[in-house]
């Protein structure tokens, strides 16, 4: 339990530098979020009326309260405002028209379309979780039984090559890699592999409505999958290679166990602690860095949006995106220190 707390204290204070960042750095790029909401036509009684709703009348240190406000899961706000902007419960009432309640982050409104940025962000959450699961079970699954075979064929050429392209997965840059893939198979060949090169999980047809189109998660997971596949491949070779030099193992030889027992039963299982721990950690930086991949195959995600943001100066929809995804990253990576220890119990120590 002191484990599990310290490290939540950890994540909080992590989140915590990150809204600080985030707030300062938004505040000082040029442009008037009022002028970025009404447009460039709006009178003045209409900017004065958006500037107080977005507390811009306020001074900075004031600004960052209201904003930690409204982030914070219980908070103190006024109760008109709340009906209208929050998903709260109320617990109890502070004075005749404020109340404390326990609700969802608020994120603010979106500059184009003034929709709610939580509901933005949810949206497009589900087809990032869904590439970044199918990236991560691609590099898993082929990682680990790449690693496997380079370590049992060991200087032979299925470990030369194996080591190869691991190292040619890891130099290359994600947007490269996806560009290639989306032309190659998705323009030149697509003829034959039946892919496109752009395309979200849905199609949408103008009589049939949405269809479900999985045949558009391939490029962009086998994309977004070869840097973290490369990573598996090393690491799984390496503790292989180390576990199969143990004495325990030649014990287990000794004992008339055949090749497959020892391999699957023995050796893998403690040579997957390092591994485990890329596997975790990259699923985080998968779902903080599909930003470049889903913008060049057009998949509808949180990366995505965010970039759409950025070309628009939304600056609530980037701020929400850069906390969401900190956030997201953080409850992985404590996830991931929870299975550590739970894998090796000397962690907790």
């Amino acid at each position: 339990m002191h484990f599990l707390l310290r490290k939540t204290g950890y994540g909080l204070l992590v989140l915590l530098g990150v809204v600080v960042l985030v707030f300062l750095l938004f505040n000082v790029l040029p442009g008037d979020p009022a002028r970025l909401t009404l447009g460039q036509r709006a009178d003045v009684a209409s900017l004065e009326n958006v500037r107080r709703e977005l507390h811009l009348d306020q001074p900075l240190p004031m600004q960052f309260l209201l904003y930690l406000n409204d982030l914070s899961p219980v908070a103190v706000h006024n109760e008109q405002e709340a009906r209208e902007k929050l998903h709260y419960i109320t617990v109890m009432h502070v004075s005749k028209c404020s109340i404390l309640v326990l609700k969802t982050p608020y994120l603010r409104r979106s500059y184009q379309g003034r929709k709610d940025v939580w509901e933005i962000l949810t949206e497009a959450l589900p087809g990032t979780l869904l590439l970044a699961v199918a990236a991560m079970l691609f590099a898993t699954v082929a990682g680990i039984a790449l690693g496997i075979l380079s370590a049992v064929k060991q200087h032979t050429w299925m470990d030369t090559g194996a080591v190869f392209a691991s190292v040619l997965g890891i130099s290359a840059p994600s947007f490269f890699t996806g560009i290639v893939l989306a032309y190659l198979f998705g323009f030149v060949l697509s003829n034959y592999t039946g892919l496109h090169m752009t395309g979200s999980l849905y199609d949408v047809d103008p009589f049939a409505g949405r269809i479900l189109n999985l045949r558009n998660l391939v490029l962009p997971a086998v994309t977004l999958g070869i840097r973290p596949l490369a990573i598996i491949v090393q690491l799984t070779r390496s503790a292989m290679l180390d576990v199969l030099n143990q004495d325990y193992i030649r014990t287990a030889y000794a004992k008339g166990l055949g090749r497959r027992a020892v391999l699957w039963k023995h050796a893998l299982r403690n040579a997957l602690n390092p591994v485990i721990t890329a596997i975790t950690g990259w699923f985080a930086e998968l779902l903080a860095g599909a930003f470049f991949t889903e913008y060049i195959f057009g998949w509808k995600g949180i990366g995505k949006v965010t970039v759409d943001a950025l070309e628009k100066f939304d600056f609530p929809v980037l701020m929400g995106a850069v906390l969401f995804t900190a956030g997201i990253f953080v409850i992985i990576n404590l996830l991931a220190d929870i299975l550590y220890s739970i894998v090796d119990p000397r962690i907790r120590l």
